[in-house]
């Protein structure tokens, strides 16, 4: 589902909104769903991804749809403003400091794999968002890691170690899915 400008910068304008609530009241922004578009109170999942001087400053988000796209946003942003636990919480004087991202994802599909090189000839870079899952491990990289992490090998390597898991980890137990999604700024 590809959002209009309008839907874009109503969806920022709840996030930010969120930051600022979260400010006063240590709670996220309550979205009135009442008069919003049909498309904004869809069940979506989303990440929020905030950045200082381009750095990253907090990012939160959820892999599996379970709220109105709007109320996700909300939590979320505030989650990431305030519950990340890489960062201290945002304080109101870097308030216009932030850049907000949203990444608005699609289902997860499962990836049939034979082996790790099957899985790693599969990998669209740039453009899935990957999940791995192994027991009670679990990590995801948003499809933007690409950027930063742009081998195949590299990104899943990183994804093994941010689980937890050594980079050559491999098991016939290990589970792949994949998704895309679509950002907002």
């Amino acid at each position: 589902m590809l959002l209009t400008k309008d839907h874009q910068q109503i969806l920022l304008g709840i996030a930010k909104s969120s930051i600022e609530y979260g400010l006063q009241t240590d709670e996220p922004l309550r979205v009135d769903l009442t008069g919003l578009p049909t498309e904004l109170k869809d069940e979506r999942a989303t990440f929020v991804t905030l950045q200082k001087n381009g750095n990253l400053r907090g990012c939160i988000g959820i892999l599996e749809a379970c709220k109105p796209l709007a109320e996700d946003i909300a939590v979320n942003a505030f989650s990431a403003a305030f519950k990340d636990w890489r960062f201290p919480p945002v304080e109101a004087s870097e308030l216009n400091e932030l850049a907000i991202h949203l990444s608005i994802l699609t289902p997860a599909e499962p990836i049939p794999f034979s082996s790790e090189q099957d899985l790693l000839s599969q990998l669209q870079p740039g453009l899935d968002g990957l999940i791995l899952q192994d027991g009670n491990k679990r990590s995801t990289f948003l499809p933007s890691v690409w950027s930063t992490l742009p081998k195949p090998a590299q990104f899943l390597s990183h994804l093994k170690q941010k689980a937890g898991l050594p980079a050559d980890y491999w098991s016939d137990s290990v589970k792949f899915y994949r998704y895309r999604a679509d950002v907002v700024r």
